[in-house]
């Protein structure tokens, strides 16, 4: 008898068991989410009773100045901590590509740090860590956001610089040398020819860090007081008391948000990928 060739992966998506499967693992993870979104429509003071479709959960809203406080509060937050783990992350992925030196490979497994150990390990390490160095308080906003800020951008820059190298990982080093033998300096070099080239893994990371910032609650509820709260932390101490219909509406808001951004970076990265495998 002769020896029966392995299936290949993706003869096991072809199998009806196969594809219910994943059919009821989705519907177990997202339904929770749909049905919350659903009810955020919901004509009713109590979000477990559908009584009719109504818009009157986002007007209720519009009335909650703390919570739109909040919201303001993450946007701000979000946006910096972009700009500094974009920053951050990128000259560290340079760096690791391009140069060799002593403690390189701690250098690396120190950067995969806050991205594998859990998050409530590092809020408590950063709460600890600000208590020490008695960092100043009740500071006038925005700068009362300073320790959120610096939390979410040691957070988010490892995952940029895992973008970010992994895109340098395709280029062509013969580009580098043609430009330096053309005459062209260090900072040409990296203004012309490497940061252009990065330019898909700069906008990626940059929203995956922004989609962290804006979704954390873990670190932010350790590193932030009642003045500073951001939008989940303030949805969590509404929460704890009673589910509202606008925090219905709030979290759907927040999951929209995260989805577009997540949505827009993956879309640019995969164009940017099929236009240089044209090329």
């Amino acid at each position: 008898m002769k020896p029966k060739a392995p299936i290949s992966p993706l003869e096991y998506t072809r199998r009806w068991w196969m594809r219910t499967l994943v059919a009821v693992v989705l519907v177990f993870l997202y339904m929770p989410i749909f049905a919350m979104m659903l009810f955020s429509f919901n004509d009713s003071k109590r979000t477990v009773v559908w009584e009719g479709f109504s818009l009157q959960p986002y007007r209720d809203l519009l009335q909650q100045q703390t919570l739109l406080d909040a919201l303001g509060n993450s946007l701000v937050i979000a946006f910096v901590t972009t700009v500094l783990a974009t920053t951050i992350g990128t000259m560290l992925a340079i760096a690791l590509w391009r140069f060799s030196f002593r403690g390189k490979a701690v250098l690396e497994a120190l950067n995969g740090l806050p991205i594998v150990i859990p998050e409530i390990c590092m809020g408590v390490a950063i709460m600890i860590f600000f208590n020490a160095i008695n960092w100043p308080k009740n500071l006038p906003w925005p700068f009362s956001l300073t320790s959120i800020i610096i939390a979410h951008t040691a957070f988010c820059f490892p995952f940029v610089t895992l973008v970010v190298r992994a895109r340098l990982a395709g280029f062509d080093r013969s580009l580098e040398e043609a430009a330096t033998d053309l005459g062209a300096s260090t900072w040409q070099v990296y203004r012309d020819i490497i940061l252009p080239y990065l330019k898909p893994g700069l906008i990626a990371g940059a929203l995956l860090a922004m989609t962290l910032s804006l979704d954390d609650f873990v670190i932010t509820f350790f590193t932030s007081s009642p003045e500073t709260l951001t939008f989940p932390v303030k949805i969590y101490s509404q929460v704890r008391m009673s589910v509202k219909p606008y925090i219905n509406a709030a979290s759907t808001i927040l999951i929209l948000v995260t989805v577009a951004v997540t949505v827009a970076a993956a879309w640019y990265y995969q164009r940017a990928a099929s236009r240089n495998g044209q090329k």
